[in-house]
């Protein structure tokens, strides 16, 4: 392969992680928003973060087809078909994450219509910036390639198991306090749940940069806090 067929495959590839690092960035942006939102009960803020979804959708595409095309046209080997792989699969969690804050800001606007439910939006908050902290970092480690990183990324996802746990309770113990608290709390809910679902995505980029950075993924289980339900009904 000439000096210049491998230069051009090298931008190309810098160019589709550059992507990979705009989209982390765009859906931290994402969360953040869609738990202020939240918060402030603030329905401009919710209806922009629906609305950004489809930026970070259309980068999604943009990577995986650039992605696709290298390893169509280039057929790299070893360290480089692994990043190249890697991209197509940090791109598809970040989507995820994204499709989770848009789901916020849509069930926000229904909420904005309810009675509050003490503090619970603060605390639905409080989670969400933890969750923007690990993906943060997990964008970190496969910019750094810091498997170091990416393996501390792994082992807080046990932090936002414990406080979806806890504002479960807190929502079973206000449903059981007076019946029209159970919509509210419901939504509210759902939303805590996506949050806990943003963290399981942060490690599976978490673990992704350790398959890019070792050749291998981690061969331990994931460090999970006991779930107080095996059962989430359906989201709309």
């Amino acid at each position: 392969m000439s000096q210049h067929i491998v230069s051009s495959f090298d931008r190309d590839l810098e160019a589709a992680q550059a992507m990979v690092v705009k989209m982390g960035g765009l859906v931290e942006s994402q969360v953040l928003d869609a738990a202020q939102a939240l918060e402030d009960r603030d329905e401009e803020l919710a209806e922009q973060v629906r609305q950004r979804d489809k930026l970070v959708d259309q980068l999604e595409e943009m990577i995986n087809t650039e992605a696709a095309r290298l390893i169509a046209l280039r057929a790299p080997h070893a360290t480089d078909l692994r990043v190249a792989l890697s991209v197509i699969k940090i791109a598809g969690s970040l989507e995820r994450v994204g499709d989770y804050a848009k789901n916020m800001g849509k069930r926000t606007k229904v909420i904005a219509e309810m009675p509050t439910i003490n503090a619970s939006s603060g605390a639905i908050k409080r989670m969400a910036v933890e969750v923007e902290g690990m993906l943060k970092d997990a964008i970190d480690s496969f910019i750094q390639r810091d498997a170091n990183l990416a393996a501390d990324v792994r082992a807080r996802d046990v932090q936002i198991d414990q406080m979806y746990n806890a504002l479960f309770r807190e929502f079973l113990t206000y449903m059981m306090e007076d019946p029209r608290n159970i919509t509210p709390c419901m939504h509210l809910h759902f939303i805590a749940k996506n949050i806990e679902r943003m963290g399981d995505l942060c490690t599976s980029i978490a673990e992704q940069v350790t398959y890019l950075v070792t050749g291998e993924m981690p061969d331990d289980a994931r460090p999970k806090a006991d779930s107080v339900t095996d059962f989430v009904p359906g989201e709309s």
